[in-house]
């Protein structure tokens, strides 16, 4: 695995670097859609990339339906002609009549938004009945991470009431579950077919008393080969396709392989067994705790001082510690928010830079 990050004609290139690597992005998509069964079914999340040339590529295989996480994630899916955009964050402030606006200044996309308060529907749907807006909306439901979304005892209520306000066409449930991320696969599956029933059933109630209740978008990376065998519903993995160190090693079963590093340079030798580079936490995500990213070739070396210029590491066998110059490549754990440190990526193809992506919703706001 180690030679494939290395690229060639390095000398030109700045460090730190976020690299994409197109062939094992190509290869990420395909294992999804095999997963999903169809490209159809798919309805990836943005946040990982936040680029409009990845968001192409994954249109390239079939892929029509986005995931967002902010206002310019999402003009930046419609921009790329997305079929159907969701806003899966709740709608409150200034957002609500950003993404009216939006909705209505790309009339050939679907936006759907996500609320999950009575109160916050209402508002959203005064400010739709003051555009002269109808917006398709999800109501997003607390699978049990416990980060936002209406909990399950409580979401039947609340979409019986939200079905009845103006300016609004409540369609279906919103159902992200990061918590059901378990090493074991089989306690995985199990913990997504506990919450799926109860929210089927929920769906189906709604259905059989004429409230329209028939989409339902599931799931991360994590858990959505557990939703595609035990639901219809659609799936949204983001991380999958560009795949980071922390899934890698924490869900093996996955089989999705790292697609990004970061170049970093040796930068000195500070002391007896220790090596220190440039890449700082101002590009490398600082989270999650511990170790934010593993060195290609020297997974063994031990991280000692993370500052926001430097990163020092050090090795038992000073043999091994890479010379000051040595472009070495490090694997986030994290990449949706390392992603978002860089305005472009160097997207390599065969062994070398073969093009540069803007992160183009690095920013909260494009034009609405």
């Amino acid at each position: 695995m180690e030679h494939m990050y290395e690229l060639k004609n390095t000398d030109t290139i700045i460090s730190p670097s976020l690299i994409y690597y197109e062939e094992i992005i190509r290869e990420n998509i395909k294992k999804a859609i095999r997963t999903a069964g169809s490209p159809e079914r798919l309805w990836p999340h943005v946040k990982s990339h936040k680029s409009k040339d990845m968001v192409r590529m994954q249109m390239e295989y079939g892929i029509t339906k986005f995931k967002t996480a902010t206002v310019a994630e999402a003009e930046m899916a419609a921009e790329a002609g997305a079929e159907k955009v969701i806003l899966a964050y709740p709608l409150i402030g200034p957002n609500m009549e950003r993404f009216v606006k939006l909705a209505k200044a790309y009339p050939d996309t679907v936006f759907y938004g996500v609320e999950d308060d009575l109160a916050q529907f209402e508002a959203l749907s005064g400010v739709c009945v003051e555009h002269d807006a109808v917006l398709p909306m999800l109501v997003d439901v607390n699978m049990g991470m416990n980060r936002t979304g209406v909990p399950i005892e409580r979401l039947e209520e609340l979409y019986r009431s939200a079905s009845s306000l103006p300016g609004l066409r409540l369609c279906g449930m919103h159902c992200y579950d990061g918590n059901h991320n378990n090493k074991d696969a089989a306690v995985r599956q199990a913990e997504v077919d506990d919450t799926d029933k109860k929210v089927s059933d929920i769906m189906e109630r709604l259905n059989r008393d004429g409230i329209c209740c028939e989409l339902a978008v599931a799931g991360g990376t994590p858990s959505f080969p557990c939703h595609a065998g035990a639901t219809r519903w659609y799936l949204s993995p983001g991380t999958a396709f560009i795949t980071d160190a922390g899934y890698y090693m924490n869900l093996p079963d996955l089989a999705f392989i790292p697609g990004a590093a970061v170049m970093t340079r040796v930068i000195s030798h500070p002391a007896k067994g220790v090596f220190t580079t440039d890449l700082g936490y101002k590009a490398i995500a600082s989270d999650p705790a511990g170790q934010r990213g593993y060195i290609v070739g020297l997974e063994d070396a031990v991280p000692i001082i993370h500052s926001e210029e430097h990163w020092a590491f050090r090795l038992e066998d000073e043999n091994r510690i890479p010379a000051i110059g040595t472009c070495l490549y490090v694997i986030p754990t994290h990449i949706c928010p390392t992603t978002a440190l860089y305005p472009e990526i160097l997207v390599a193809k065969d062994g070398q830079v073969a093009d540069r992506w803007q992160v183009t919703a690095r920013n909260r706001r494009i034009t609405y």
